[in-house]
């Protein structure tokens, strides 16, 4: 599309970066977004654009769907994320726009003939592998603060400037994070959770103070050892982190990965004289992981399957001792029969809690092999059949028998 003379338009933000970085570009057309200068919202409808901005004017291309936002800059009106009034005028200009972005890796623009518009460093700061904050704008939003550690996730080579890395810690001090509403917060710790180094975000967040306010469950395990016989690397705080990381590397799906990060909350609530084992912290913790899902409002199939990941990964871990009752049982509280999907998610979680310990990465896991053996041989009985043969108070025992009787044979 050609524009008038007056209006120009940039590339921003990730896309111009990544391809700076040599990263291959997305193959969505929502990951190149535009900064439209000089133009007015009337003049971008004139021309085709369709409107779907709320908080500030932004169109979507007539034929891309691409985003086109108006430069705009803002002003801090009240606490949160949303306390910001916008200013979108066609006066803005670029570098006033980019000015209010949060890092000046994410400060750039590129025009339409490849030309990078650099104002406040974004290069040199992607050659020396650091997050910076481009302004003081940044303390305004605390968004921000999660952003930043979702980033560190992503690229797990940077690391956060000194002075932005004490920026965020006086934001968690002023309580902008009290002002999150959990819908965002959940975007992006579910974001965080989705890339290549998840632990490098709960990481940065404990290091800044905002871990502590936003799952106080998870920081609350820090700091507090296990058995060393079975966890060598002793701390729990550890265990998790290395835990959501394996879950990562085998590139597992969101629901896993959640589990993953809240399976040993209990171990939390064990009294210190009771350190360093914690019998029981499996019940135990199935409240806390509930209390979280409620605060984050996470998806059904997230918590759903975090609950029974931190109630019985214990069990699961011991399946190559039990025989075929204890198996039975096993399937039957994770409710294995009617969602035999996600009972294959709660062993890649166990899979992962397993091998996320110094010197367990490549061992074997056969507990998961012989559960899902036994689950197999006892979803082939007939229970139609069972349940014509047999008077219907007697159902529930008679493929309970029959179930227990595929299993001890498939393990013989």
């Amino acid at each position: 599309m050609r524009f008038p003379a007056h209006i120009q338009v940039y590339v921003v933000g990730g896309a111009v970066r990544d391809r700076l970085l040599g990263l291959a570009p997305g193959l969505s057309s929502h990951d190149r977004d535009h900064v439209v200068v000089g133009a007015t919202p009337e003049e971008m409808v004139a021309l085709g654009f369709q409107p779907v901005g709320k908080d500030f004017p932004v169109f979507l291309h007539p034929r891309t769907h691409e985003e086109y936002a108006l430069a705009r800059t803002e002003r801090k009106t009240a606490r949160g994320y949303k306390g910001f009034q916008v200013y979108a005028t066609p006066d803005v200009t670029l570098e006033e726009d980019l000015r209010r972005r949060d890092l000046t890796i994410n400060a750039m623009a590129e025009n339409e003939v490849g030309e990078i518009i650099d104002p406040y460093g974004g290069r040199a700061d992607l050659a020396a592998r650091v997050f910076r904050h481009v302004s003081e704008a940044f303390s305004e939003d605390p968004v921000r603060i999660l952003r930043v550690a979702r980033f560190a996730a992503r690229f797990a080579e940077f690391s956060v400037a000194p002075v932005t890395l004490e920026l965020m810690r006086s934001m968690v001090a002023n309580a902008e994070v009290d002002a999150l509403v959990p819908e965002r917060v959940w975007q992006e710790l579910a974001r965080g959770l989705m890339e290549t180094r998840p632990s490098r975000m709960f990481l940065l967040l404990r290091e800044c103070g905002a871990l502590a306010k936003l799952l106080p469950e998870l920081d609350a395990l820090f700091g507090v050892p296990q058995n060393p016989k079975s966890h060598p690397e002793i701390d729990t705080g550890d265990h998790v982190m290395r835990v959501i990381d394996c879950a990562a590397a085998e590139s597992q799906p969101l629901p896993v990965r959640y589990a993953a990060l809240l399976h040993d909350l209990g171990k939390g609530l064990t009294p210190r004289e009771y350190w360093p084992n914690h019998g029981g912290h499996e019940a135990a913790g199935l409240e806390l992981v509930k209390q979280v899902g409620q605060r984050l409002r996470a998806p059904t199939d997230c918590t759903g399957l975090a609950q029974i990941v931190a109630r019985w990964h214990g069990q699961a871990h011991n399946a190559d001792k039990m025989g075929a009752a204890g198996l039975l049982e096993l399937l039957e509280q994770t409710d294995a029969f009617r969602r035999p999907q996600r009972f294959g998610d709660f062993l890649q979680a166990c899979a992962a809690d397993f091998h996320g310990r110094p010197g367990y990465e490549e061992r074997a896991f056969p507990q998961a092999q012989r559960l899902q053996q036994a689950l197999t041989a006892a979803r082939q009985i007939d229970a139609g059949a069972i349940a014509r043969q047999s008077a219907p108070a007697d159902i529930p025992d008679a493929i309970h028998a029959a179930r227990l009787h595929a299993i001890e044979s498939a393990l013989a």
